[in-house]
């Protein structure tokens, strides 16, 4: 006789499978490129917060889409070294230091 929890979890199954497998290992391969993104999106959280923005004000400042802006929030936006540059320029700040780990 199943107990009460697992009578719960059977009611509550997901209809689709998991996908935390394959999640893990792209992050595990990524890891390394991810690092300088999650910095790069701590920086902006860091950026808004200071100057009292929301996402569409940083999106309006750097002319691209709040949904744009959403992805560099993310961490997980693989970015080219102009697009980095591109940032900076317009927020006048550095986004990305030496990063180890």
């Amino acid at each position: 006789m199943a107990s009460k929890a697992i009578k719960f979890l059977e009611a509550h199954q997901s209809k689709t499978p998991s996908r935390f497998a394959e999640e893990a290992t792209w992050r595990k391969e990524n890891a390394s490129w991810l690092r300088w993104s999650r910095q790069l999106a701590v920086t902006l959280i860091g950026y808004m917060q200071d100057n009292g923005m929301k996402r569409a004000d940083l999106a309006s400042k750097l002319g691209v889409t709040p949904q744009y802006v959403s992805k560099l929030l993310s961490g997980t936006e693989n970015l080219s070294f102009k697009s980095i540059a591109n940032i900076e320029e317009k927020l006048g700040i550095s986004c990305l230091a030496i990063c180890k780990g």
